[in-house]
């Protein structure tokens, strides 16, 4: 791990473990307390590990963290809405959620370019601080199918850097 990744709080750091390489994730409780809070618990409890990314749209998002892989699935647990002025830029993460706000669960998606749209609709909850080229390589669903994505990339894993950090 380099000086950068070091230096930040290992406690709200994600590292997600893709095909290609490992993402550094620097977790926003300031924004979304009780997101970061859930996610911790599904990182800890090892839930992302093998999900896949089930729907990926060019130029736009990853969607993943369904134990189904169909988009319709989560942890069980809706968290209530966070919405904040945080805007929706490259490397942005933030939860997928039905129409209802209070709808989020264990699904999230990391931006591949500006969305204002979703800017105060999505509960932000973190930014990806080193290998969103990784992010980048995971492979693109069908346009014309909302994104589905046929053979999709899987979340190698996914670790909190503080238990990381411990095991070394």
């Amino acid at each position: 791990m380099n000086a950068k990744a070091e230096a930040a709080d290992p406690e709200n750091t994600l590292l997600l473990e893709l095909k290609d390489g490992t993402v550094v994730i620097e977790m926003r409780p300031d924004l979304a307390p009780k997101h970061v809070a859930r996610i911790k618990e599904l990182v800890r409890q090892k839930f992302y590990d093998g999900i896949v990314f089930h729907r990926v749209i060019e130029g736009f998002m990853a969607q993943g963290g369904d134990p189904t892989g169909t988009g319709s699935g989560g942890s069980g647990q809706n968290i209530p809405a966070e919405f904040t002025n945080e805007p929706h830029v490259r490397g942005t993460l933030s939860m997928a959620r039905s129409s209802a706000p209070n709808s989020a669960d264990s699904q999230f998606f990391i931006v591949f370019a500006k969305s204002q749209f979703l800017d105060g609709k999505y509960t932000v909850w973190g930014k990806v601080r080193e290998g969103m080229k990784f992010v980048s390589n995971i492979k693109r669903g069908d346009a014309n199918d909302n994104g589905a994505v046929e053979g999709p990339d899987k979340i190698i894993s996914m670790r909190m850097a503080a238990d990381v950090k411990k095991k070394k």
